[in-house]
């Protein structure tokens, strides 16, 4: 290329950059700046390739308090990179189910803003959530609503209550800070900072959190399956804990987690009395480090109610480094979701713990129904040992949708979507107990099924579920969920 000829292309793209930009009469920008400098190498280069296309320049635009490049780091492509035209609609779908599950924003879209033969402008729209929630606390301590409503019968001294202020987006950095004063059923101060980004690279952060409880009533063993409580007007356990984690994430689908924590259980006189195994030795009180590392990959197209695509964690965690407290745990989680038809799919999910060495305490023996994994229809039961493993199959169909929308002439504009689905589904697991007891659905197969109807507000990842579910124990009944799967 002759200099005359690349003095006119210099010329071509400059008016080009000034026009789409629109800029003032100040000058270029630094955006209009690397625009520029993008054409000009795509020219320079000679690149002849009609089957590519170029990303001439990327436009973010919503994005009050989030910082752009966190938005970036989502996107499967980059200003400047070389994408093959056949790809470029599966790179927009792509970006916009990745910046979606950062769960920042209510509404993201990602398309093609203009083309100029190979060269692509893309414009990132989003609307932000709402950030701030200085609400009111109130929250069961039993787990799930109908343990609380049937067994517990409602019982009102049996709920938290108290101030849970969450700050998401702290510095615009997808950050979090919590602080939760709570009373009630226990007293509780709960401090938390997550920054996932805190180094330039975007690919390392940290959090730290601290938590003092105290509660008068306490879950000291299992009978026949179900919790066995103990209550008292003094309190009954006291829990000291202070955490520090190095947060990694290298790219997209995959996160790492390495945690230390410190903490210090005591329990009154009682609870050794009722339970001797409760804390190892019979002890009242015990200090103990735990150390954890734990994998997570996500890839799916909704990661609060996924219809494509699979979620996955790993987790090794080691409490202890005396005879005092010595326990080794192996965890994981599965969800696999698969697309039967346009609005069909179905759900595949697994998760297992193995403890070891299988002499445990009772504060290390909880296995499922803890607020994590369970079987639908055995809500009621809980399952204590030291090695267990569990599958789940449904199949979700979407039978209708809908958005709420502000009145005309209101001074923002607020949509709230939401979504239905039916479904259908089997559970099946085994825990083995080498102590069980009295307990009837230890070291033996579980088998459940249910029909159900879950309801799902995309904006904000709420899902409601509701279940009428069925046990080989003969039981049946309804059956509230909030966002329950593993």
């Amino acid at each position: 290329m002759t200099y005359c000829k690349r003095l006119i292309l210099v010329c071509v793209v400059c008016l080009f950059s000034l026009l789409v930009n629109a800029q003032t009469q100040s000058g270029l920008s630094k955006d209009s700046v690397s625009i520029i400098n993008t054409l000009l190498d795509a020219i320079l280069q000679g690149s002849t390739d009609s089957s590519l296309l170029l990303i001439a320049d990327i436009s973010i635009h919503g994005n009050k308090k989030t910082q752009p490049f966190i938005i970036e780091r989502e996107l499967p492509f980059k200003q400047g990179q070389y994408i093959a035209k056949s790809d470029l609609e599966k790179k927009l779908e792509l970006a916009k189910q990745q910046v979606t599950n950062t769960s920042l924003f209510t509404e993201v879209f990602i398309y093609v803003h203009s083309q100029q033969g190979g060269l692509v402008f893309i414009n990132v729209d989003v609307k932000e959530r709402w950030y701030l929630f200085p609400l009111p606390y109130f929250k069961l301590v039993d787990r799930n609503f109908n343990q609380w409503w049937v067994e517990q019968k409602a019982s009102l001294n049996r709920v938290n209550y108290g101030i849970k202020f969450q700050q998401f987006n702290f510095s615009g950095r997808n950050d979090k800070l919590a602080v939760n004063l709570i009373a009630g059923y226990s007293r509780q101060v709960q401090l938390k900072y997550e920054q996932p980004y805190a180094f330039n690279s975007l690919k390392s952060g940290y959090s730290v959190a601290f938590l003092f409880s105290s509660q008068r009533e306490l879950n000291y063993a299992s009978s026949l399956s179900k919790q066995a409580f103990f209550k008292q007007d003094k309190f009954v356990l006291q829990t000291l804990k202070a955490e520090v984690a190095y947060l990694y994430r290298p790219a997209i689908k995959t996160r790492h987690n390495f945690r230390f924590s410190y903490v210090k259980n005591q329990v009154g006189d009682t609870v050794v009395k009722l339970n001797p195994n409760y804390l190892p030795g019979a002890v009242k009180s015990i200090n103990y480090p735990e150390l954890s590392y734990s994998i997570q990959y996500a890839f799916t197209d909704y990661n609060a109610y996924p219809i494509k695509g699979f979620i996955g964690e790993a987790s090794i965690t080691r409490r202890g480094i005396t005879k005092a407290m010595d326990l080794t745990q192996l965890q994981y989680q599965a969800n696999w979701a698969l697309p039967l038809t346009k609005k069909t799919s179905l759900l595949l999910q697994s998760a297992g713990v193995l403890k070891f060495p299988f002499d445990q305490p009772f504060i290390n023996q909880q296995l499922f129904s803890y607020g994590g994994p369970f079987l639908r229809g055995l809500e009621y039961y809980v399952f204590d040992g030291v090695a267990g493993i569990m599958g789940r199959t449904t199949i979700r169909k979407e039978v209708f949708a809908m958005q709420l929308r502000t009145p005309p002439g209101y001074k923002k504009e607020i949509t709230i979507p939401f979504r239905f689905f039916v479904k259908a589904g089997a559970d099946v697991g085994y825990t083995y107990n080498k102590l069980p007891g009295d307990n009837l659905l230890s070291n033996k197969f579980l088998y459940t099924e249910c029909l159900g109807l879950d309801m799902v507000i995309p904006s904000y990842d709420i899902v409601f579920k509701f279940e009428y579910s069925f046990n080989q124990l003969g039981e049946h009944g309804v059956f509230f969920h909030v966002r329950t799967d593993f």
